[in-house]
């Protein structure tokens, strides 16, 4: 009896401990300065804070879904993209990012795994979610909402497969023309 209290208590410790490092290394949800130009990024999938069908989970298919970028610059050298998980109990929390994605309105459902897309020209898959891939939401409980980043930049960004989040963003900044996001929520968020 007396290690099982103990049991408790230490994953008590080391859940409040998980907790506070989350507080303090929480990474935030992106945010554009207003001087950026909007492009619209819509999906046949799902609406906006629309649900996610399951296909697009890893209770699913785990495919991404179609996104549809309206009033795409002339000006557009090529895509980027980040899919983060905007509820996670430790913050923001990154399923995807590809970026070098041949500028086009639509990128099609079910892009494939690995380090390379070759059907959207040139572009990585690089390091979210610990995979190069898109890892749709699975969320261990409540309803979650996956906010899709859609950046156009004026450059081709030359960086690792092994890239993440943080390293995209930094090469990207000086480089977005264009900004939209669509998100969607799994399961439905309900009133």
């Amino acid at each position: 009896m007396k290690g099982k209290k103990i049991m408790w208590l230490i994953l008590l410790l080391l859940f409040i401990a998980l907790f506070v490092i989350g507080l303090v290394f929480r990474e935030k949800d992106i945010k554009m300065d207003s001087d950026i130009p909007v492009l619209e990024v819509t999906s046949p999938d799902f609406a906006h804070l629309g649900a996610m069908d399951t296909r697009f989970t890893g209770r699913g298919e785990d495919i991404s879904p179609e996104l549809h970028l309206n009033n795409l610059s002339e000006q557009a050298v090529t895509v980027a993209v980040i899919m983060d998980d905007l509820d996670t109990p430790l913050g923001v929390y990154c399923h995807w990012v590809i970026w070098n994605i041949t500028p086009r309105t639509v990128i099609p459902q079910g892009i494939a795994h690995g380090e390379t897309a070759d059907n959207l020209g040139d572009a990585i898959q690089g390091n979210g979610y610990g995979k190069h891939r898109y890892r749709g939401p699975k969320p261990l409980f409540g309803s979650h909402r996956y906010k899709f980043n859609v950046f156009v930049l004026d450059c081709e960004l030359m960086l690792s497969s092994d890239t993440g989040k943080a390293k995209l963003l930094e090469a990207m900044n000086g480089h977005i023309i264009q900004y939209g996001y669509i998100t969607g929520c799994y399961p439905d968020i309900v009133d």
